[in-house]
């Protein structure tokens, strides 16, 4: 008895937290709330336990991915009230349709499942949607200007913002063409085989791996470049929803807040992603976004276009957002300019040196003065690692190194010294301070320079897969 409570507790649960607010039950056409189902299942679940049983098999629902009509979707109203008409309540009725050759009881479209004047159960839909869509139990893609599959290149849905997670969280999927007509024969269009026409059609329309579309597709704030390329071309017809539509496969959340627009919405996307430490979310190149402190966190996901291939994995980044910039540890390498580029103007590719390794050079692209005596520049290594043999401690650089290029503007102090006999300053007490001597230069914070993004630096000397010990000293923390 006390087993069976505890699967009963369970399964609420999952319903609570794991299928859509309300669903179309498919025998009466009519809402189900998320406790009703609860309720109309409940007595379904097992009272012995079984290894094979999953509340998931037991919720089993069917949701539409779609590209929306200009006008005439059904809406939650007109369902609730029974009042629905229209090209939308035709296009509903065809999927529910469809729905019931896959043996499930319920279906789930956004058109009409959101009550949409509830700005509570808006935040909630949003927030929930990757989720909701990798539990159904069939997710049936209606391609309403696709008659075969060469047409899927030139359809509509392929380039929304929306539709990438819906293509990417269920690991059952089906196409059907305009007139409602499956694509193919196979009973789940993921799964069977990577190498199928309509996968080779899906990676060439959306420019994703069929790998990542085969096999399931596991969420989180990792491989952010390579995801973000994925959307950098996608359309949305409100800005806010760049950054809404790809919670669910960065596996972060925000607050839903319309109206905010798309730089600052984006933004708090990139600072949710950053948490995570994975260095691949600043592999991104171009202007950046209009942040009130950092001046690296990208506009969008086209930022990402341009990004390097680049050497990332298995590193951690301490990244945090603060009044001043983005806080971030980096080993600082010198650079210096070649002396016949020191007075040079205007955009160039240069090669800087390094003084600790003399036999490499940079190439890194300036875009203004490169005067010598105003800027220091230096190399912020990220794909380090800190190395601790009891109390002594060195980093660890790879052979392949990937940093940012980085300068700061030198400044002359001005400073109060104690008149003194000698021509040096001396350390005086000072109501009970220990002065020292005052610096003859001082450097500005570091900042990347423009538009480079990531590069990499090959130690020559150091195998690819070996690491180079070096002192703890050349470890900063600085604020970008």
């Amino acid at each position: 008895m006390g087993d069976h409570r505890w699967r009963l507790e369970e399964f609420d649960q999952y319903v609570t937290n794991n299928i859509p607010i309300r669903l179309i039950h498919l025998s009466t056409m009519k809402f189900m709330e998320r406790d009703d189902v609860r309720k109309h299942l409940q007595s379904s679940v097992p009272r012995a336990h079984s290894l094979h049983y999953k509340h998931s098999d037991l919720v089993q629902y069917a949701i539409l991915s779609h590209r929306w009509l200009d006008s005439g979707e059904p809406t939650y109203k007109e369902i609730k009230e029974g009042k629905p008409a229209g090209p939308g309540y035709e296009k509903l009725k065809k999927f529910c349709e469809q729905a019931r050759k896959f043996n499930v009881e319920f279906a789930w479209s956004d058109a009409c499942c959101i009550d949409k004047s509830s700005s509570a159960e808006l935040d909630e839909s949003i927030r929930s949607m990757f989720r909701w869509y990798r539990n159904s139990a069939i997710c049936i893609v209606h391609l309403a200007r696709s008659t075969t599959i060469e047409d899927i290149l030139k359809d509509e849905w392929t380039a929304r913002g929306w539709t990438l997670q819906e293509l990417l969280a269920p690991l059952c999927i089906k196409f059907f063409n305009k007139h409602w007509k499956p694509m193919t024969d196979d009973p789940n269009d993921k799964r069977k085989d990577p190498d199928t026409e309509i996968l080779r059609t899906l990676e060439k329309a959306t420019g994703i791996p069929r790998d990542k579309l085969y096999w399931e597709f596991k969420p989180g704030p990792f491989k952010v470049d390579e995801r973000m390329v994925w959307a950098a071309k996608r359309k949305t017809k409100k800005d806010e929803d760049v950054a809404y539509s790809l919670m669910g496969i960065f596996d972060v959340s925000l607050q839903i807040a319309y109206g905010e627009g798309r730089d600052r919405a984006f933004c708090r996307l990139i600072e949710a992603i950053m948490q995570a430490g994975d260095p691949s979310v600043l592999n991104w190149k171009g202007t950046a976004a209009h942040h009130h402190t950092s001046a690296v966190i990208p506009r969008s996901p086209s930022s990402f276009l341009g990004r390097q291939q680049l050497e990332l994995a298995s590193t951690e980044l301490e990244m945090t957002m603060t009044s001043l910039g983005l806080k971030v540890p980096l080993v600082i390498l010198p650079l210096n300019l070649p002396s016949e580029m020191a007075k040079e103007k205007g955009r160039a590719r240069i090669k800087f040196e390094c003084p600790l390794y003399p036999n490499i050079k940079i190439p890194i692209i300036t875009m203004d003065d490169l005067a010598y005596d105003q800027y220091q520049y230096g190399l912020g290594i990220i794909n380090y690692s800190l190395v601790r043999d009891g109390s002594h401690e060195v980093l660890g650089i790879q052979g392949k190194s990937v940093g940012f290029p980085l300068r700061c503007r030198r400044e002359s102090q001005k400073a109060f010294v104690a008149p003194t006999s000698k021509s040096e300053p001396k350390k005086t007490k000072v109501v009970g301070f220990e002065t020292d001597s005052h610096p003859k230069q001082t450097c500005k914070r570091w900042r990347k320079m423009r538009e480079d993004g990531l590069i990499q630096v090959n130690f020559p000397i150091i195998p690819s897969d070996s690491i180079l010990y070096i002192k703890h000293k050349y470890l900063q923390t600085v604020y970008l």
